[in-house]
């Protein structure tokens, strides 16, 4: 490599560039011929569709073999559908799984991971399954939950989404069996304002979708729906250990530091988790029934599926964010007019990704371009058709193939795994025994991990690998090493300001410069390989971490709004971020002196919860930063660094002067100094 002190150069402040007119496509290859035999179906005849989502609901229903559950409704449509048992999330979180299905690509392409990143800020460009309908003249809307939290995408529907307002009938404990109706809680009213939507929409084409809140924790439901559990729906109670920063010490009735749970408590939550079910189920009953009522159902596609699975004790857990089948398995029940096999349940392997090109495929409008997964038509059509040989999903870092017989999954750290696990599902349904480090395994296991490798197109029903283009050499690809990674970007940036570089990749926009415009391009494209189908993780060694704050300062300067730009930036904070520093430390505050606000970055060794005090000369405390849980790694750029406004706890400026401010991240504690001068 060339000498690093070339990174100099990159201090100058340059003008605006047109990024966009670099291409940002992360789609992989595309499958968009129609699977379903072709209907011809007019426009005005096209199927309306009922799209319903629910939060971590497991397969535990009635037509998923569990008698024991009071679901009849869901029962009641998997009797017209088909119910998939193997339906697999791509990542067990709500928002990114959440964004995989409304986008129809998988969350390491549109860069969404967590519960704080929205995918238009990652892929603004993208086309979203409602908004694709929307474009082919249906009237899309939203009630409920659809997208997570708070976020907000008025491209996809005909109108702002409606979501109900929260009650109050409940404390803070995480199960409640309340004395209310079912239209006091906020499901209720989801299911109420659905049936007068669609009074409002019977004449028209619509794509609706409808979100249900539970059985997502609290478990707080109407009393009735508890009384169909007076007997508990387990025989052997699991021992459950609540860690200190499980999302579940927030109730009062959890060890607010964490610890067992007593067997009556892990009874209580599994029977407030059934009767949650239970109430969700009713109301699905009552947007069916209502459905019938207005004569729709035999123009309507109904689509049911969970974001994802839900452990209820097993492996010492409640909760999601595991790799386990039962936390990444999700109920999918399909079902569409013209259906001839119904009430039928297949073993295809599915993915929730395939939910965006199915829909098209039923409603008979052109699978789109760049989609991520395949239409699931010919398995409704067929249900012991040969499909899928594997299904995909991410926690994290850790990467899983889910095959017929096995899981396997590797947690994988830039090109370095860290930790596997192999599951024999024959021997093995829940799970429980590691096989991966068993010497007689190892050919399977270097088998499994080069279909992981492989990635999803490898995976594909015979009939689709055959369209699978050839791999073409990406742009930005710089070393031609079949992935853009932080290789590519430490090439360019060694010859920044070079006016002949050995290599002419590294001059990406074609300007006859090399500078910080070409890394931030590469940038926004870490993670792409030729081979699209393939996991990708990008991390970088620790000794790089303040070459890449660098890179981030110099690329503030630009000042650019232009999608590529954001993304690029946004790619080398959460390259930064990928780090685990050595020691948990607090860094000099920037800009200094003080004008007119300041960011606090650190550096966090282990998962802490974090908070930052700004104190005087005095030691009286000013303002006290609350970050609140932060996961190990460096928190350095403006994006991810603690941000002061320069104003104490009463709201006003702070005068000129010495201060001071701590970092208290658990055990540990860190004081700086710093100058304020206005």
């Amino acid at each position: 490599m060339k000498d690093d002190t070339k990174q100099e150069t990159t201090s100058q402040v340059f003008t605006r560039r047109d990024f966009i007119s670099i291409s940002m496509k992360t789609s992989a290859a595309a499958f968009t011929a129609s699977l379903l035999p072709n209907l011809n179906v007019a426009a005005e005849e096209r199927y309306n569709v009922l799209f319903i989502m629910v939060d971590d609901l497991r397969p535990l229903l009635g037509c998923y073999g569990h008698s024991e559950m009071h679901t009849p409704n869901i029962d009641k449509l998997a009797q017209r559908g088909t119910v998939f048992n193997r339906a697999y999330c791509q990542f067990p979180v709500c928002n990114p799984s959440r964004a995989s299905i409304l986008t129809g690509l998988r969350p390491e392409t549109i860069g969404v991971r967590d519960l704080y990143t929205h995918y238009r800020d990652t892929v603004p460009q993208v086309v979203t399954l409602p908004q694709y309908f929307l474009t082919y003249g249906y009237h899309t809307r939203s009630i409920g939950k659809i997208l997570h939290g708070s976020f907000i995408d008025n491209l996809s529907w005909s109108v702002p989404a409606w979501h109900p307002n929260s009650n109050t009938f409940h404390d803070d404990s995480s199960w409640n069996s309340l004395d209310v109706s079912d239209d006091a809680l906020r499901d209720g009213k989801v299911a109420k304002q659905t049936m007068d939507v669609l009074e409002e929409l019977r004449d028209k084409q619509f794509f609706l979708s409808v979100g249900f809140y539970k059985p997502h924790l609290p478990f707080n439901v109407p009393t009735r729906y508890y009384d169909l559990y007076d007997s508990p729906i387990i025989e052997n109670v699991p021992d459950v250990f609540i860690h200190p920063l499980h999302e579940m010490v927030v109730y009062s009735d959890m060890p607010s530091e964490g610890g067992k749970l007593s067997k009556e408590k892990t009874l209580e939550l599994i029977r407030g988790y059934a009767a949650a079910t239970s109430y969700m189920d009713a109301q699905v009953g009552r947007v069916l029934d209502h459905l019938d009522e207005l004569e729709l159902t035999d123009k309507t596609v109904i689509v049911f599926v969970s974001d994802h699975g839900f452990h209820l004790g097993e492996h010492g857990t409640f909760g999601k964010r595991t790799p386990y089948e039962v936390s990444v398995r999700s109920p999918l029940i399909v079902s569409y007019p013209r259906q001839i096999h119904t009430g039928v349940k297949t073993e295809a392997i599915v993915e929730l990704v395939d939910i965006y090109p199915t829909l098209c495929d039923l409603c008979q409008l052109p699978i789109p371009d760049g989609l991520e997964g395949i239409s699931m038509g010919p398995v409704i059509e067929n249900p012991t058709s040969p499909w899928k040989t594997a299904a995909f999903s991410q926690v994290d870092i850790a990467f899983s193939i889910h095959t017929e017989q096995y899981r396997y999954t590797e947690t994988v750290i830039g090109n370095q795994v860290f930790g596997k696990g192999l599951y024999d599902h024959y021997v093995d349904p829940d799970e429980n025994i590691n096989l991966a480090n068993l010497p007689e395994n190892a050919e399977l296991v270097a088998l499994l991990r080069q279909r992981l490798r492989s990635g999803w197109q490898e995976a594909l029903p015979d009939i689709l690998k055959q369209l699978n283009p050839p791999p073409q050499t990406l742009s930005w690809d710089i070393n031609n090493d079949g992935i853009v990674d932080v290789e590519d970007l430490l090439l360019v940036s060694n010859n920044f300001g070079t006016e002949s570089p050995d290599n002419p990749k590294v001059d990406v926009n074609e300007d006859g410069n090399v500078n910080i415009i070409d890394l931030l391009i590469v940038a926004a494209h870490l993670g792409e390989s030729s081979n699209k189908g393939a996991p990708r993780t990008i991390s970088i060694a620790a000794r790089h971490i303040n070459q890449v704050a660098k890179w981030i300062s110099d690329a503030r300067k630009i000042n650019d709004s232009s999608p590529i730009y954001y993304r690029g930036i946004k790619n080398l904070e959460m390259l930064m971020n990928s780090v685990v520093p050595n020691e948990t430390r607090l860094l000099p505050n920037y800009p200094n002196p003080f004008n007119p606000e300041t960011w606090i970055p650190y550096d966090l060794a282990q998962d802490a919860k974090v908070n930052i005090r700004i104190y005087n000369l005095k030691g009286e405390t000013i303002r006290e930063l609350k970050v609140g849980f932060q996961n190990a790694g460096s928190y350095r750029g403006r994006e991810l660094a603690a941000y002061w406004d320069g104003r104490n706890s009463a709201g006003e400026l702070v005068a000129s002067g010495i201060y001071f401010y701590t970092l208290i991240a658990d055990n540990v504690i860190a004081t700086r100094r710093m100058t304020i001068v206005k």
